[in-house]
């Protein structure tokens, strides 16, 4: 890698923000292609076994409206007497803000060999890329879990397994503005240097 990619490299890393959908341009979309590309970036993470337990679906125009009526729908089912109506609303109506939904799965149907924490972070580490490489092509996003990511009644809808884990859901679209930067705490902070 030459001292130009890797000083790219560090820039998208460091200037890659989360972008929600309050900060999307309304009815703009990303490529599919693009989509496409940042997904084929996602499989090469690194994953202990050679399991690839990652597993994405990938909802656009009518298939994010199918996606946000049964979130709704099963959280209102679900939640008893603490059902909330502005949480229903916006279950049903902040995820067609975005031009891409991508369920972010994780499959483990027979790789249990491999200890379940070590497939999350695999899987963490796909969507890392996949955020980076939206980051590199001007787009925007956010990893969510809430709504119905947890519901284990929720499993079926996504093709899940008992085994199989529903880990959230990246949000793309395309960023009237990228957040201000944030702040880290100093390296030292974090690192300790053990030399001998």
């Amino acid at each position: 890698m030459s001292q130009q990619s890797a000083e790219t490299l560090n820039d998208i890393i460091q200037y890659r923000r989360s972008v929600k959908t309050g900060l999307f341009k309304p009815n703009e979309s990303i490529p599919d292609e693009v989509i496409q590309q940042a997904l084929i970036n996602a499989t090469w993470a690194p994953n202990h076994g050679k399991t690839e337990p990652w597993y994405f679906i990938v909802y656009t125009g009518e298939g994010i409206k199918k996606l946000c009526d049964f979130q709704a729908e099963l959280y209102k089912s679900e939640s008893g007497d603490k059902f909330n109506e502005a949480k229903y609303q916006k279950l049903k109506e902040d995820y067609q803000k975005a031009s891409h939904v991508i369920a972010i799965c994780m499959k483990r149907e027979g790789f249990s060999k491999i200890p379940e924490i070590e497939d999350m972070c695999a899987v963490a580490c796909a969507v890392q890329n996949l955020a980076l490489s939206l980051h590199a092509y001007g787009y925007g996003g956010y990893w969510t879990t809430g709504g119905i990511t947890y519901y284990a009644s929720a499993k079926s809808f996504f093709d899940l397994g008992e085994q199989d884990r529903l880990m959230g859901f990246y949000l793309c679209g395309v960023p009237l503005s990228m957040p201000a930067a944030s702040q880290r705490k100093p390296l030292a902070d974090k690192v300790n240097w053990v030399t001998g």
